[in-house]
């Protein structure tokens, strides 16, 4: 294949993709060799390791470019907890590192940027509640805002429990969530039991 014509389908897939790595080219029939000859040429920027876009595209950048390149870097990975309250502007944490759901048994990334704190869901409770939103011209999974209420009862210890109350009122009180919904992931995450008096009180 000729030079020209790799270094057009590599810049060809980072336009539509947004950011793009390493696997991408490769299974886009294209020698990883080609990424470092269009670095070099400042046509593309190198953005995370493994993780490439279009070096005149940094003005595209949005507030949540550390959301696009941790699902990047993890291509199973969901963005949870307080990563996906954030996005959902759902209460007052600012979150300094990415927090990602991995399935059981999912080696996690080696990035050095985003920082990334990385928490092991399974069965239904990794697949259920995924919503995809184009971030950056990339599908970006990110849990609901009612599958991250009941996530977050379950890592409580973690987040805190003043975090989670926060949540889950403000999101009841915007009428964000419904109770049968946030009821039906709480069982599914298994913490009815614990979300239960929270429920009924902000219904009553």
């Amino acid at each position: 294949m000729a030079k020209g014509t790799a270094a057009e389908r590599i810049l060809n897939l980072a336009a539509s993709h947004g950011i793009i790595s390493a696997r991408d080219v490769r299974e886009a029939g294209v020698h990883t060799q080609a990424l470092t000859r269009l670095v070099r040429a400042g046509r593309l920027a190198r953005v995370a390791p493994g993780q490439y876009r279009l070096s005149n595209s940094e003005s595209d950048f949005t507030e949540h470019h550390g959301l696009v390149l941790a699902t990047a870097a993890a291509p199973r990975g969901v963005i949870c907890l307080l990563s996906a309250l954030q996005f959902h502007e759902i209460g007052t944490q600012l979150p300094r590192e990415v927090w990602l759901a991995l399935p059981r048994g999912t080696r996690a990334p080696r990035v050095d940027y985003p920082p990334l704190r990385v928490v092991r869901f399974s069965g239904e409770a990794f697949d259920t509640g995924v919503e995809h939103h184009v971030l950056e011209g990339r599908s970006v999974p990110i849990y609901s805002i009612a599958k991250t209420l009941a996530d977050c009862f379950k890592f409580r210890n973690r987040i805190g429990m003043d975090a989670v109350l926060e949540a889950l009122s403000q999101a009841w009180e915007d009428r964000r969530v419904a109770l049968a919904e946030v009821d039906r992931y709480a069982r599914i995450c298994r913490v009815r039991n614990v979300m239960r008096p929270y429920l009924e009180a902000i219904a009553a």
